[in-house]
């Protein structure tokens, strides 16, 4: 029997078979599976495989190709409007970067082994192996420097909170533990959208600096942890096993704050390939 997560995917996912015309929104396919909108792209691109938004258009461009290979009184401006494309235009767009060829191309002749190869969307039942503890979690104070914008520009806020740290003397590397919160996706994220926090734990408040530093709580809770190993670069490789194939088989709901990582290792003391990282996403 479907586990509770997976029959909501699967309402979804139906849905936007259905109504590849309509409103097919964050907002609106996040509140149709009872998920928050905040954590909706991640699960979305865990458990399918593709990002919404991406997966949304590969549907749109299979029933207009499939229309424009099948019926041949079916005009490409038709194909287009019902596969929910503004226009023509955007729709040919798509159609040849996808498909290396135009509509009336492709209608003369349906190159089907590339079609295949376009739509071979991950499939949702990959398991891999991995070790996922639930623990609970104190509330802890943080100083954070916030980043915005490219996440390959990270390592330059890292830099900028690791001098901070150093001349400050509050949160000291060897006492205090060191956090990163990504309060979005980067695979999802446009670039200058991308936010995170280079956080390290205080007992006392931040004192006035001109870093840009300030101090931040992170929520305590229950939380499900998974080690990462190896370089942060990597971290998603770890973070979306734990959406994909844990969660809808583990009877847990996420709660509607941030994951954040603990690195338990000091760079360049040891090397990122033998870094260790534990992943906290907030549970119910």
């Amino acid at each position: 029997m479907p586990s509770p997560y997976a029959t909501r995917f699967a309402t979804v996912l139906a849905y936007i078979d259905s109504n590849l015309e309509g409103d097919l929104s964050v907002k609106t396919l996040s509140q149709l599976a009872n998920f928050s909108a905040y954590h909706f792209h991640r699960q979305f691109s865990a458990y399918v495989g593709v990002p919404v938004a991406r997966y949304v258009q590969l549907m749109r461009l299979r029933r207009a190709a499939r229309r424009l290979a099948g019926q041949a009184d079916c005009s490409v401006l038709e194909a287009a409007l019902e596969a929910g494309f503004e226009s023509p235009e955007a729709f040919s767009r798509a159609f040849r970067r996808d498909f290396g060829t135009s509509p009336s191309a492709f209608r003369q002749r349906p190159e089907w082994q590339v079609w295949n190869a376009v739509f071979a969307i991950p499939h949702f039942s990959r398991s891999i192996s991995m070790q996922v503890k639930i623990v609970e979690f104190a509330a802890v104070r943080v100083a954070a420097l916030q980043h915005l914008g490219a996440p390959g520009l990270v390592q330059e806020t890292v830099r900028r909170f690791i001098d901070w740290r150093q001349h400050s003397g509050q949160s000291p590397v060897g006492s205090s533990r060191t956090f990163g919160i990504p309060f979005n996706n980067p695979d999802t994220t446009p670039p200058e959208e991308f936010r995170f926090a280079v956080c390290g734990e205080i007992e006392e408040e931040v004192k006035p600096n001109d870093a840009g530093v300030g101090e931040m709580r992170i929520a305590g809770g229950r939380y499900a942890v998974v080690r990462h190993h190896g370089s942060p670069d990597t971290i998603g490789e770890t973070i979306y096993p734990v959406y994909r194939d844990w969660l809808p088989s583990s009877g847990e709901e996420l709660r509607d704050d941030p994951l954040f990582f603990h690195y338990l290792s000091v760079f360049p003391q040891t090397p990122l390939e033998q870094w260790q990282t534990d992943i906290y996403v907030p549970l119910q």
